[in-house]
Order: structure tokens, then C-alpha cells, then sequence
């Protein structure tokens, strides 16, 4: 009896941690200098093709933007304008220096509201991008990356190797002395074949919904 009850102690304590663990959402973002996964995993596109992150890259590399519909730091607020309005001129700068685009869609927790397939391809329409945005299933690009925000960019060289991941900038920071465009500084020094200086930086949004179980 009392190895029943110790079996079913060890049981309960074991399944409790491993919940714990997993209802963290607490995900290891990809270390500088590792290769992106899930390179060739397709993901489906506001315009119906199906778009991997190997379609995407261009000579000098690709930029991946984990984002979303609704969340303040993407669509902004009162005192913030909300960097999906960046996403364009972004485009236009990757594009000029030879490097891809995609935004990525990982909101599985909102998948039957906001963050919908329809509602990412009317999202898109309203904002007129211009790069692909890519619906990804049960998060599964976000949990291999250990993307956490909405944002949360990363940017590969040619080799699909991590040279910047964090922020776009520090506008979102109201007590800043100064803009500092993070990561067009690093698409910048990527394209110019110059080692990115500021490599990291933390990731500021809203945390990616995951489903929990």
C-alpha cells in the first residue's frame, strides 16, 4: 500500500514539474552564431503558396520577424506608433542589401480569433505588406527558435548563421535620449561584410501565445 501511495506521490510531483516547464513559455532564443531550423519546413503565406525560410533567403541572408495582429508593440497605441509600420521600409533595406524577409505568425493560442489565417491576410491587406507573412502551425518555428515577443527579430547571414537577434530599436522607450536602429545597424554591417558589433538585444512585445495543455 504504501509503495502504491509513493509510486502515485512520484507520479503526481513528476507530471506537476514537467507542467510547470512547459506553462512557462519561457522558450532558450537561438544562440549567435547557430544555423536557423526548420530551414526547408513550409509555412503557409497570406497569398495561399506555401513559403519555406530556404525560399525566402536572398545572397546576403534573411531577416525573420515573429509578429501578429493585435499586439501594441506590432500595431501601437496612444504612446507608442507600433513597429508593423516599419515593416516596408524594412523590406525595401533588405531588399537593397540583398537579404530576405518574412514575417511569421506563431499565435496558435489565438488562432480561432485575432490572429486567424483570415484575419492575417486582412491584416495584411490593411498594411499593404510587402514581404511574406507565414502562418506557423502549433508555433512550431517559434518554439525551435525560442522566439518569446511580437516582435522578435532574427537575422542570418549568408550561411543562415544568427548574427543579430532582439529588438528592432529602442523607440518603443519613452525615457530614451536617442534612436538607436538596432537591427538596420546590423543589416548594415551584414551587407557590407562587416562583423554585426551589437549582436543581442532583449526582445520587446507581447509574449508569443502558445497553446498550453
Amino acid at each position: 500500500m504504501k509503495n502504491r501511495i509513493y509510486s502515485a506521490l512520484v507520479l503526481i510531483v513528476g507530471l506537476l514539474m514537467f507542467s510547470s516547464a512547459y506553462l512557462s513559455n519561457d522558450p532558450k532564443p537561438l544562440k549567435i552564431g547557430k544555423s536557423a531550423p526548420l530551414q526547408t519546413e513550409k509555412m503557409r503565406n497570406v497569398d495561399g503558396s506555401e513559403v519555406s525560410l530556404a525560399d525566402s533567403k536572398l545572397e546576403k541572408g534573411l531577416l525573420v520577424v515573429f509578429s501578429c495582429n493585435t499586439c501594441p508593440f506590432v500595431v501601437g497605441n496612444e504612446h507608442f506608433a507600433g513597429w508593423e509600420k516599419q515593416y516596408n521600409s524594412i523590406h525595401t533595406l533588405t531588399k537593397e542589401s540583398k537579404i530576405g524577409m518574412v514575417l511569421v505568425n506563431s499565435n496558435e493560442g489565438k488562432r480561432d480569433k485575432d490572429d486567424a489565417f483570415d484575419a492575417m491576410v486582412d491584416h495584411s491587406k490593411q498594411l499593404g505588406y510587402t514581404m511574406p507573412y507565414l502562418l506557423d502551425r502549433n508555433s512550431k518555428l517559434a518554439d525551435a527558435f525560442g522566439a518569446k515577443t511580437t516582435p522578435h527579430v532574427f537575422l542570418f547571414d549568408a550561411d543562415m548563421k544568427l548574427v543579430y537577434s532582439g529588438s528592432i530599436d529602442n523607440t518603443w522607450d519613452s525615457k530614451r535620449t536617442e534612436d538607436i536602429h538596432y537591427l538596420g545597424d546590423a543589416i548594415s554591417e551584414l551587407s557590407s561584410d562587416s562583423k554585426v558589433s551589437l549582436k543581442e538585444t532583449p526582445p520587446r512585445g507581447c509574449g508569443i501565445k502558445r497553446v498550453k495543455i
